[in-house]
């Protein structure tokens, strides 16, 4: 278990970081200069907090109360950092052994031809860091790490460097290597969340150094606690509603002239509040009818991507973004300007207390 509840002043920045985590993935998100990256650093030692208090596994590593700071190799806390830091002067063989050098000689050439092995990087013993692509770079920066068997591992956007496919396939193997070797605590820092959401258990947003939310993905996408987590999730639909009506397993609600309904959950309900709703969750119809959920809209804009296309509409004085798969484009926006159907899963539509 690790428990954290520190703050930190840079200049003008104070980053307040409290927050437990356990075994498993938690995925640390939010925009740069947050202060995900400052989070880490003060776990790991490398930063002192101004105050509180830093435990692991029930050993105190940092108490402002008692003045206790472990030194950061004393913490038993394995860190990759973004530009993965490797040592230039030492081939791959050697990297990982670093951090095994204590072990007799046998010991340690047996461990790190196992994690050499494990990580892919057969035939590449012998190359010098310049000599390795960003992903092989990166899985010797791992494969160092995890040979010292940490309680802790922390990683700083490890695939921010990586192109699309060396990224899914590092993704993936990590997530093996995790639940496969891995018996430890695991914060990875991020700005994607479709990459926190493929690799973590539970995401913590945090903005401006304060933390936002803090739960399992599931809950975070569907049901962001704020306007601020839910734009940072990347929701790109926000509508400032009046509460007109709350049914059994519905709630009534109003934005302009444009009157819908949300799926009723358990959180408090005030008159004005407002709607968010992703653009993936909504669909547009030139023949279809989905109920009471459908509106008579207009295409604004459409805005070409390279697997789905972007369609602004207006509905009753509304502006939604709507993701549209390629496939369907042609005969769905095939005459531009035309009127079609909006539909917004009521389910799909969650409630915030407007931020002041």
């Amino acid at each position: 278990m690790l428990e954290v509840n520190f703050n930190k002043s840079l200049g003008h920045f104070t980053l307040n970081s409290s927050f437990k985590a356990d075994k498993g993935v938690l995925g640390i998100l939010g925009s740069s200069g947050c202060g995900k990256s400052m989070t880490l650093k003060c776990i790991a030692g490398l930063y002192k907090p101004d105050k509180g208090m830093i435990k692991l596994n029930d050993r105190v590593l940092y108490c402002s109360d008692f003045k206790i700071n472990i030194p950061s190799r004393n913490r038993n806390i394995g860190y990759v950092f973004q530009n993965y830091a490797l040592f230039p002067h030492l081939t791959v063989q050697k990297n990982i052994a670093y951090g095994v050098k204590h072990l007799e000689k046998n010991e340690r050439l047996a461990k790190v031809g196992e994690m050499i092995e494990r990580m892919q990087l057969k035939g590449l013993e012998n190359n010098y860091p310049s000599q390795l692509s960003g992903g092989q770079q990166q899985r010797t920066a791992l494969a160092r790490t995890l040979i010292r068997q940490p309680e802790l591992l922390l990683l700083d956007e490890p695939f921010s460097a990586l192109d699309t496919h060396i990224k899914y396939l590092l993704e993936k193997e990590l997530v093996s290597i995790i639940k496969d070797n891995f018996d430890g605590i695991v914060l990875l820092v991020t700005h994607n969340i479709e990459e926190a959401y493929r690799i973590c258990d539970n995401i913590m947003v945090i903005d401006q150094g304060q933390n936002l939310q803090y739960g399992k993905k599931e809950e975070i996408i569907h049901s962001p606690a704020n306007v601020s987590t839910a734009r940072i999730t990347g929701c790109k639909n926000f509508l400032d509603v009046t509460v007109l009506e709350e049914l059994e397993h519905e709630v009534v609600l109003k934005a302009k002239d444009l009157v819908f309904k949300a799926e009723k959950r358990n959180i408090p309900y005030s008159r004005n509040m407002v709607a968010g709703v992703r653009a993936h969750h909504l669909r547009l119809s030139s023949t279809g009818d989905y109920g009471g959920s459908s509106f008579v809209c207009d295409i604004v804009e459409k805005i070409e991507g390279v697997f789905s296309t972007t369609v602004i509409v207006n509905c009753m004085g509304c502006t939604f973004q709507v993701e549209v798969a390629k496939a369907a484009c042609p005969h769905l926006l095939g005459c531009g300007g035309k009127k079609i159907k909006l539909h917004i899963p009521p389910h799909q539509v969650f409630l915030m207390k407007r931020e002041t």
